[in-house]
């Protein structure tokens, strides 16, 4: 019966017994066995009582039903308690729930299931294999007469007993006739050491012997009962048992004539992807757990994490590589920068050119031609830095990135800061003497730019020497709860914090140039470009205050990177473009389209600057002694 269970796939069944030896026992040898060949486990042990009172079979049915994944009852119970839990069963309305597995009391017996077919459909029980005997005394060959079947068993026992007999007479009294005095009386040790050792053909042609336990081998015989609309229902012999079990699952039925076996389980399997949690104490049962987030089913019973450069499949039963991503060409991230970029860069080429080819002409000349080819080329790298960002990384493109993220815009504000800076000592010096401040020639001009770009360039030098340039797989910012997003990003080595140092420098050079142009807004603006310049500054400081919180704003959104480069490339762009428009592309414009405009004008002597300097600071000064309420009155006035 436990083979029987077992090859059916079942692990999680109750059992049932007559209050009796026989139940009693048939039970307790199924339990032992069960536990012994493991992963079997029962569910429920119920007694059916020898005098049971009114309702008995309706509790017994209902303390089943607590453990209704055992729908597998194995019954060691005499034929009307079969009768009565049947009964019971359908009384409950739960024809085709239970699925009876019965000793050999129930068998091949119509009288436990009459009126109740449809309860005990696809039950399996067992009969000890016998056989009819031939020769045996008759009543009559035509009456109903019916062999029991047990006489096989009847006969096979005496023989057993006579051939255990007569090998015992035959050691100890050899020769004798009839029992001699060591046989008088028979002692009952012995005689069964001679009974467990006989071996002969019984009375249907088969083996009788006995094992060390004394008992004679399992032959059964293994029924179903099965019902059909077009055929006569009854015991269908499915399968024997002699020491080991031969079942056709083909030809078993159940109830409403399903062929597949039902489930008699504590818990069903797991699915792929999920873990056992064992409930205690009960082998048979567990709760199944999804491995969730990075964690894949190890095991039968465990979730491990993936490496970190992995991810979990899609039904979570091992690991896959993260899929890599950069920055491409054709994403909307880049498209949008690179436009502006190449528009910029456009321009500028423009700007260039046109300057190139009216060089010598007064607007040229008076815009600092030196400085104003610097600036252009810190501009042009500005935009150019741009496909930089965008390009795919590597030991080259990550070099190049370091080397000129900050140094356009350091060669631009370098310019841009020695031009407001020579105008503010100018006009300071104005003020003091008509002697002019040094290092206020062009080739003066363009030295200190290059000492101020120089430090840039030496700064990113040292940074090759110490991390060289290279690429590397960040797979922690794209690492979001779902794995399936998970992304590992192709990138250059440089942090959000080596990013900013490397545009730090710029940004000092920024904002003192702005500095300057605050204390030099006051200057005629006939003398110079500082307006144009200050507004330059004004709005270049508002672009990158802008910058800075949309790029750490980012930092936890599943997009940072693409944000961040589009956020950089964008500032820069802009930045640059504040630059060519406020100080170029009107110089531009009255060159190509004003040329009447572009003549000389009277040169100003250092003397002359100096009293406009001077002239300039007088006026300053009145005006805010007037804001300031210290204006003295007319004597006319005061001495009315």
């Amino acid at each position: 019966m436990v083979d029987i269970v077992k090859a059916m796939g079942w692990n999680y069944v109750s059992t049932l017994a007559s209050e009796g030896n026989y139940g009693e026992s048939g039970v307790e040898a199924f339990v032992q066995i069960s536990r012994e060949a493991g992963g079997l486990c029962i569910a429920q042990s119920l007694k059916i009582p020898r005098e049971p009172k009114p309702g008995e079979f309706d509790k017994i049915i209902k303390r089943l039903m607590e453990t209704s994944n055992a729908r597998g009852i194995i019954m060691f119970a005499n034929e009307d308690d079969i009768k009565r839990v049947l009964g019971a069963a359908k009384k409950a309305n739960l024809t085709g729930h239970f699925l009876f597995v019965g000793s050999d009391s129930w068998g091949s017996k119509i009288t436990p299931i009459l009126d109740q077919e449809d309860v005990a459909e696809g039950a399996v029980t067992i009969l000890p294999k016998r056989a009819s005997i031939e020769g045996e005394e008759r009543i009559s060959r035509d009456s109903p007469y019916e062999q029991e079947g047990k006489v096989q068993f009847v006969i096979d026992a005496v023989y057993a007993m006579a051939h255990a007999l007569h090998n015992m007479h035959l050691d100890l009294c050899p020769g004798a006739t009839g029992v001699c005095e060591k046989m008088d009386p028979v002692e009952g040790r012995l005689l069964l050491q001679y009974i467990r050792a006989v071996n002969f053909n019984g009375s249907a042609g088969t083996a009788v012997m006995f094992n060390e336990n004394g008992d004679a081998p399992g032959r059964y015989d293994i029924f179903q009962y099965q019902m059909s609309n077009t055929s006569i229902s009854g015991y269908k012999v499915i399968g024997q048992w002699t020491n080991q079990l031969r079942l056709n699952v083909e030809e078993m039925l159940w109830s409403g004539g399903e062929q597949a076996i039902p489930d008699s389980v504590c818990s069903f399997p797991c699915n792929p992807g999920e873990r056992k949690k064992m409930v205690k104490g009960v082998p048979c049962c567990w709760h199944c757990e999804l491995c969730d987030g990075y964690q894949y089913q190890s095991d039968e019973f465990s979730c491990e994490m993936c490496p970190f450069d992995m991810r979990p499949t899609v039904n979570r039963t091992a690991c896959r590589p993260t899929p890599i991503i950069k920055l491409e060409w054709h994403s909307p991230w880049a498209m949008l920068p690179m436009f502006l970029a190449l528009l910029g860069i456009l321009a500028t080429t423009s700007v260039v050119v046109t300057f190139i080819r009216f060089n010598d002409t007064p607007i040229v000349r008076a815009s600092g031609r030196e400085l104003s080819y610097v600036l252009l080329t810190g501009i042009f790298l500005i935009y150019v830095m741009t496909f930089l960002m965008i390009a795919e990384p590597g030991a080259v493109v990550c070099a190049f990135r370091r080397l000129f993220l900050g140094l356009g815009m350091c060669i631009s504000y370098a310019a841009l800061l020695t031009k407001t800076n020579r105008i503010y000592r100018i006009f300071e010096q104005g003020k003091k003497s008509v002697t002019p401040p040094r290092f206020i020639s062009p080739t003066s001009q363009l030295v200190i730019t290059f000492i101020l770009i120089s430090l840039q360039v030496l700064g990113v030098f040292v940074w090759f020497g110490v991390v060289p340039p290279h690429t590397i797989i960040d797979y922690e910012e794209l690492h979001p709860p779902n794995p399936e997003l998970a992304c590992g990003i192709l990138k250059c080595d440089m942090s959000d914090l080596s990013l900013i140092c490397c545009l730090s420098y710029s940004i000092v050079l920024m904002v003192t140039c702005t500095v300057y142009a605050v204390k030099s807004r006051g200057v005629p603006e006939n003398f110079n470009e500082a307006k144009p310049i200050g507004f330059t500054m004004y709005t270049t400081c508002i672009i990158w205050l802008a910058f800075v919180p949309i790029f750490f704003g980012t930092s936890q959104s599943t997009e940072k990177m693409f944000i961040q480069t589009t956020t950089l490339t964008i500032s820069m762009s802009l930045s640059a473009s504040v630059s060519l428009g406020m100080l170029y592309i009107p110089k531009v414009y009255i060159i190509l389209f004003h040329p009447e405009q572009n003549v000389q004008k009277r040169k100003r002597s250092f003397k002359a600057v100096a009293q406009a300097a001077t002239m300039s600071s007088r006026l300053s000064q009145k005006s805010n002694d007037k804001q300031n309420g210290e204006a003295k009155p007319e004597e006319g006035k005061d001495s009315k």
